[in-house]
């Protein structure tokens, strides 16, 4: 399909959005990918600590980037390299959220993008057990071989709107919206001078003041049991219709790296209906205790989880999402 945008990925030190350490970028003219792009940064000041866990997801460490340039320094360049196009991410609201989040610790001015999510997208154009990028990839035609290299990503994310564009016969990322009868998304652009910070800024500055890490710093000593299911809060009516968690049936499976009443609470602002066990209503389950998707291939679930997979078989529409995948989507 003669579809023209830009993919990206982003890869980050710890578990603030602001502290990007590497971003990968994949330009597609005509259906075709013609232009890569690749960087490596330190994070920006006072929120450039790696956490272990990061590490263990990219492998970039913190001599990778001694000498590399601050955020500030090369996204230029990345918006440079990007132009006009829109753009497309796995999963944007991480994406564009690192760009947000790391321009307002930067002081610096963030512009405005239209962009496409492929999470949001996958959804409604495969029948998949979790919508996890090498899951739809793979579903897509462009198998990820190398997972979390930022610009394999970004690459595996291009290939899957190619071929969701092919799909409805699109000549445009705005055209596959149309064809599918929904609206663009587009990210607001941000002034340090006249506009606020967003809540996860926000909360990371309260952390760095205190004089904690803004988040995740040295690993985590051990996961938080949940001694209770807590209640069901009522989904935020203002949260972004796009983002990929709206309007979606929640249940929680498994320990997280945060209280189950917290992960609802998050859940919830984002716009989702949070429930307590698997219906027939359920559309995502969030598996903790260190689950990823690939063991849906090996058969390391949970009950619940099992109970998703049956119904999965049944035809019920369910995603299975593990814990990191979760977390980047509520910040």
């Amino acid at each position: 399909m003669p579809v023209d945008f830009t993919a990206i990925d982003f890869e980050t030190a710890n578990g603030f959005r602001g502290s990007p350490c590497s971003v990968g970028l994949t330009k597609v003219r005509n259906g075709v990918v013609v232009d890569e792009g690749y960087w490596l940064m330190r994070p920006p000041a006072g929120h450039d600590h790696f956490d272990s866990r990061n590490i263990s997801i990219h492998g970039i460490t913190p001599d990778d980037v001694q000498s590399a340039p601050r955020f500030k320094d090369v996204f230029g360049e990345v918006r440079n390299f990007i132009g006009g196009d829109p753009l497309v991410a796995h999963n944007a609201a991480f994406d564009l959220g690192v760009i947000r989040s790391a321009a307002e610790v930067s002081g610096m001015a963030a512009p405005a993008f239209d962009y496409a999510c492929t999470v949001v997208l996958s959804r409604k154009n495969y029948s998949l057990p979790s919508y996890s990028l090498p899951f739809v990839a793979e579903a897509a035609g462009v198998p990820l071989v190398n997972h979390h290299d930022a610009v394999e990503d970004a690459r595996a994310c291009a290939g899957i709107m190619v071929d969701i564009a092919g799909r409805h016969a699109a000549s445009s990322v705005a055209g596959v919206f149309a064809a599918m009868k929904l609206s663009m998304p587009r990210a607001a652009a941000w002034d340090p001078a006249t506009d606020d910070v967003s809540k996860a800024t926000r909360s990371a500055l309260e952390k760095l003041a205190e004089g904690a890490p803004a988040a995740g710093a040295g690993g985590r000593s051990g996961r938080n049991g949940w001694s209770t299911e807590g209640p069901n809060p009522l989904p935020n009516v203002g949260a972004d219709p796009a983002h990929p968690l709206y309007g979606q049936t929640v249940v929680f499976t498994g320990n997280l790296g945060l209280q189950r009443p917290d992960a609802k609470l998050r859940a919830a602002h984002c716009g989702a209906q949070c429930a307590s066990s698997v219906t027939r209503k359920t559309t995502v389950l969030v598996v903790g205790s260190g689950f990823t998707a690939a063991d849906l291939r090996s058969g390391r679930v949970t009950s619940k989880a099992a109970r998703v997979l049956e119904l999965q078989r049944r035809g019920q529409g369910i995603e299975v999402l593990s814990e990191g995948e979760f977390m980047q989507m509520v910040g």
